[in-house]
């Protein structure tokens, strides 16, 4: 018999599991059973995909079409050219040892079938797929995986029921209502998993439940044993739908523990106590503000100023708008905590953010900015700027405003982080763009706060990323949220544009903003990556494309000489982007800023933060190439003044697929929230207790932020009461226990510095 923490080689056998650990990491039998089926085939029914991306391994069951031999063109020898039929799709699928396959591989057969994406064109098709062939005229089924045959070229040479090397899998398992289908790689196919859970399920001992029966009892939920076995090979819907349900309050209820657990540690810490007074720096801002602030922007400030008065830390996440407003607000909060006698420190993820954010700050402040200096306010601070390009003597100058406490603002890029910057007294970290810092970079700023304080702690975005929602929503963070944008401001309008289709609508984009510069305004062109072989987030060569199997991808020093010879020539074209030399990108954004730059091609380095008003086009190159996020935050640098934002995404890919029409949801709103919903849905929440932003790592293995809020909701209110009735959990050890199984240390610790 086995259980939950045996190891699969002592159940399985070395030579099945040793692929389940390389390749997915799966080493005990809990691992294994932890790797649920994402959907299920039922009986007779066809199950396919919808425009899965190139090079993902997938799983489809469909019926052969058709099945013909075919020459091969450049070389001796022939294929199999089959077309398979599924969910109404007609997909094509290539086999490369005809004669042995031809016999079983025939029109009329149902079979699963498992291989690499691959597009020619717009349609999508598997090469050498691996397959299990269900019934047939003289036997049951059989798996075939690629490039050999089994049972000696015949389906009638295998054994039904047998568990062995060669693949071979327990045909009954097929003709189960509900057939589980799992992720997969060529190493390990679906039906291996299923191959697998079947023989660990069949030694399973009982599992102890972790939950009280009393907890379950009152949700009409499933014991974990049936769980467990019924998500794998479900008998009805009925106990498909039970055991999810199950597995998904598991899994809620676990982080909720964990944050429970969080909140309680954070109620612990001290903080520096920050509360307003009436003849300070802060008010002395307000005084001068040149316009009046929104009624949102006064009701956040009144948020963080409560709880900067608090002797705990602030954690609170500051959602706006693109343009909302949200610097404003947080350097009110910075001179609050400046009148405190304390520093703050404003973390940015680029050099153009953070010289944009020092130049605006200083601008804002004035004469306030000016501490130290002849003619300065009595209460003036100095606000210093720390950036890895920066001379040696600009560094070692902020390195003293910093370390003297003669800068109550010190703004700066990753360099903030290093062990030789030091403060004199930090009580507050603002982190703009949160999403582009991991949690240790956190983490090392708010180490620099004195003694044993934690510093209070700022975060903004204009649209979360997949991360910030899930621990939103998970009720982690204090949120705060400016919808109004200030006055005047115009929304962006957005349209896409099919490039290939609608040549001629690219024509009049480069029109469109030879009509702004004339009427005395300004654009942008965004491209995906900068040149030479580069991608433009990650300098890592990358070969453009321009063919039918993919997008056409545009380098931002290749656009720059296309319009600069062509439809730019008369204007005042300038260049930016990440490989610039700091004081070249600077000397770039001044032109641009003062007019003296009519269209600035760039990268992403203008994403987020800057600010010129002036600026009213944007043409986003590639756009399918950005994620919703990035999107909703470039076309958030237009508009900004008095005039209408344009903002036209291009595109390569066929209108017809799923990427543009993200991008039509994009262009049909501004609204950030909606927006992020969008982004959840493409992305899923990345590793919520752990270090990834976003993407496909997920620590969640069945819970949705956006389809289970109720079970997020009850699972966080039986946290509490457990908490509150115990709060080491002393008494609970299934609780205890569930809570540690569920979530890896390194995943708590990551979370108890974010």
């Amino acid at each position: 018999m086995a259980t939950l923490v045996d190891r699969l080689d002592h159940v399985l056998g070395v030579a099945a599991a040793t692929p389940l650990a390389d390749t997915f990491g799966i080493r005990t039998v809990e691992d294994l059973l932890r790797h649920y089926p994402h959907r299920y085939m039922t009986q007779g029914s066809e199950l396919g995909e919808t425009e899965p991306p190139e090079g993902e391994h997938i799983t489809i069951v469909a019926t052969v079409e058709s099945a013909t031999l075919r020459s091969m063109k450049n070389r001796n020898g022939q294929f199999l050219a089959v077309t398979l039929a599924a969910d109404g799709q007609r997909i094509e699928a290539t086999f490369f040892s005809p004669h042995k396959l031809k016999h079983v591989v025939v029109p009329g057969r149902r079979g699963m079938f498992s291989g690499k994406v691959k597009y020619f064109g717009k349609r999508w098709n598997l090469t050498h797929p691996s397959y299990v062939i269900l019934g047939g005229d003289d036997n049951d089924g059989a798996v075939v995986p690629a490039g050999r045959i089994v049972g000696g070229g015949t389906l009638a040479g295998l054994a039904r029921g047998a568990v062995d090397a060669s693949g071979s899998v327990d045909m009954s398992v097929f003709d189960r209502a509900f057939v589980p289908i799992y992720a997969a790689t060529k190493d390990v196919e679906s039906w291996t998993f299923m191959r697998c859970v079947r023989q660990v399920l069949d030694q399973l001992d009982d599992v102890t439940d972790p939950l009280p029966e009393s907890v379950r009892r009152e949700r009409g939920l499933v014991d974990i044993d049936t769980a467990l076995r019924s998500v794998h090979f479900p008998d009805t819907a009925q106990d498909k739908d039970s055991a999810r349900e199950r597995l998904k309050f598991d899994e809620a209820l676990a982080v909720q523990l964990v944050l429970a657990d969080r909140r309680r540690d954070a109620s612990t810490r001290v903080a520096a106590r920050c509360p307003p007074i009436t003849d300070g720096i802060a008010v002395e801002f307000d005084r001068r503000l040149p316009f009046e602030l929104t009624a949102g922007q006064h009701d956040v400030a009144a948020e963080i100023a409560n709880d900067l008065s608090a002797p705990h830390p602030m954690s609170r996440l500051l959602q706006g708008e693109v343009g909302s407003g949200k610097t404003i607000v947080a350097l009110r909060a910075m001179l609050q905590v400046i009148d405190a006698g304390h520093q703050c420190a404003l973390l940015a993820p680029t050099e153009v953010l953070a010289s944009q954010h020092a130049r605006s700050i200083r601008s804002m402040l004035g004469s306030l900015a000016a501490g130290g200096e002849l003619g300065s306010h009595e209460l003036a601070t100095k606000v210093a700027l720390l950036t890895g390009s920066m001379s040696t003597a600009a560094k070692r100058s902020a390195l003293l405003d910093a370390v003297t406490g003669d800068a109550g603002i010190v703004i700066g890029t990753h360099a903030l982080i290093e062990d030789r910057v030091e403060f004199l007294d930090l009580a507050m970290v603002v982190v703009d763009e949160q999403h582009r810092f991991g949690v240790e970079q956190r983490d090392a700023l708010r180490a620099k706060a004195r003694g044993n304080t934690s510093p209070h702690l700022l975060v903004m975005t204009a649209t979360p990323i997949p991360r910030t929602i899930a621990m939103s929503t998970l009720g982690d963070l204090e949120t705060s949220v400016l919808t109004e944008l200030p006055r005047g401001r115009s929304p962006i309008i957005s349209n896409v544009v099919p490039a290939r289709a609608k040549p001629t609508w690219v024509d009049r984009a480069w029109q469109r903003i030879r009509e702004e510069v004339a009427a005395g305004r300004q654009a942008y062109v965004v491209c995906s990556r900068i040149g030479d072989g580069d991608d433009a987030e990650t300098g890592k060569k990358k070969t453009a494309s321009k063919s039918d199997d993919g997008p056409e991808t545009t380098a931002a020093v290749d656009m720059y000489d296309t319009l600069v010879a062509g439809p730019m020539h008369d204007l005042r074209v300038g260049l930016l982007h990440g490989r610039l030399s700091g004081d070249d990108k600077d000397i770039t954004m001044s032109e641009f800023n003062t007019g003296e730059i009519d269209v600035l091609v760039c990268t992403t380095v203008v994403e987020v933060g800057v600010d010129v008003p002036n600026a009213t086009v944007m043409v986003i190159m590639d756009a399918d190439r950005f994620g919703v996020s990035q999107l909703h935050q470039l076309r958030g640098r237009i508009g900004r003044g008095g005039h209408q934002g344009l903002c036209i995404m291009i595109s390569y890919l066929s209108p017809m697929g799923g990427s543009f029409a993200r991008l039509e949801a994009v262009a049909a709103t501004n609204d950030g929230f909606e927006l992020a919903k969008l982004d959840l849905a493409t992305r899923r929440e990345g590793d919520v207790l752990g270090a990834a932003q976003s993407g496909t790592v997920s620590g969640l293995r069945l819970l949705s932020f956006i389809d289970d809020e109720d079970i997020i909701a009850d699972a966080q209110d039986c946290a509490r009461t457990l908490f509150a009735r115990d709060p080491s959990l002393a008494n609970d050890p299934g609780i205890a226990s569930m809570m540690r199984s569920a979530w890896r240390s390194d995943r708590v610790d990551y979370l108890q510095k974010s």
